[in-house]
């Protein structure tokens, strides 16, 4: 740790004072949060979900990214719900499905989530869509269950080795990271998000409240050290090498988190996909210009 962000922690301790930041009321994130209906019994947890469209069309599941919520697909669901089944959920430890009480927050409970979900739903196969965190997520599930899949789109998956991440390793928590369950300032929080933005005015403070209130539903900002800590990454080209599913690779030409780069890496290992990259847009296509970047995502999944 350097010495720059040990002052960093000891100001923030020493000012914990003011900047002790406790858990909002859940059912107060509900009620602001939540539709009637939107709460099933999946896997042992009480998962927050959206289904929308008719119930006879193609369903597409959508996973959001790390510290996200279900929320981010609003704007594209209501586009795509004419034609699709549109299915989004909160991951646990996320949004309002909250804490996990297994306290497993590996890939392989994801995978059991997701399937218990599609049978409860009763849906043998479903077109997965997934976002940073929740396209490696998408792309395990697709590489593990290859029989329930039909399309798959990547929009930025993490996955891959970098820097200071290699395979096979659990990683430790910063010890910044650690004061996470006691402390979030809207303006830290903003400075982080901001990187997924290329246009800086989609990150309005609507939007900074409502991904603040989703870190402060109960129990959630310890289920993401614990998910951190967790997060082991395996080889993917392995895995990549036997998805059957034709992929959809829909990137942000100006995605400061994870670069447009990184898609060589995935066409290298894929069967079959294809690169979509979208011009002066970030790491959150379906926050910063929903109009214009669902239409590759309907023509994909039309096809």
């Amino acid at each position: 740790m350097t010495a720059a962000a040990i002052i960093a922690l000891l100001v923030l301790l020493l000012g914990g004072g003011w900047l002790y930041t406790p858990d909002k009321p859940r059912a107060e994130l509900e009620a602001q949060y939540a539709r009637p209906g939107d709460f099933q019994p999946v896997a042992g947890l009480r998962l927050h979900v959206r289904d929308t469209g008719p119930r006879t069309a193609p369903p597409v599941i959508f996973l959001h990214g790390f510290a996200s919520s279900l929320h981010t697909w609003e704007d594209w669901a209501r586009s795509l719900e004419g034609e699709f089944r549109v299915i989004r959920f909160d991951l646990p430890g996320f949004g309002l499905t909250g804490p996990d009480p297994s306290g497993d927050y590996t890939d392989a409970r994801s995978m059991a989530v997701i399937l218990s979900l599609m049978d409860r739903l009763e849906l043998p196969r479903a077109s997965l869509v997934g976002s940073s965190m929740g396209g490696r997520i998408a792309w395990t599930f697709a590489a593990t269950h290859p029989a329930r899949v039909d399309r798959l789109v990547l929009m930025a998956p993490d996955g891959f080795a970098s820097p200071g991440r290699g395979y096979g390793t659990t990683p430790s928590v910063p010890l910044l990271a650690r004061v996470l369950p006691y402390t979030l300032p809207a303006s830290l929080l903003r400075s982080s998000l901001a990187p997924a933005y290329a246009n800086p005015a989609v990150l309005t403070q609507a939007t900074l409240a409502r991904y603040r209130d989703m870190l402060l539903v109960p129990g959630n900002r310890q289920a993401i050290l614990v998910r951190m800590a967790q997060g082991a990454l395996v080889d993917p080209v392995p895995l990549l090498r036997r998805i059957e599913a034709p992929t959809l690779l829909l990137w942000g030409q100006a995605d400061a988190m994870v670069p447009v780069a990184n898609a060589a890496d995935y066409t290298a290992a894929l069967r079959d996909s294809r690169v979509v990259t979208l011009p002066g847009i970030g790491h959150v296509p379906m926050e910063e210009a929903p109009a214009e970047t669902v239409i590759p995502l309907r023509d994909f999944l039309r096809r």
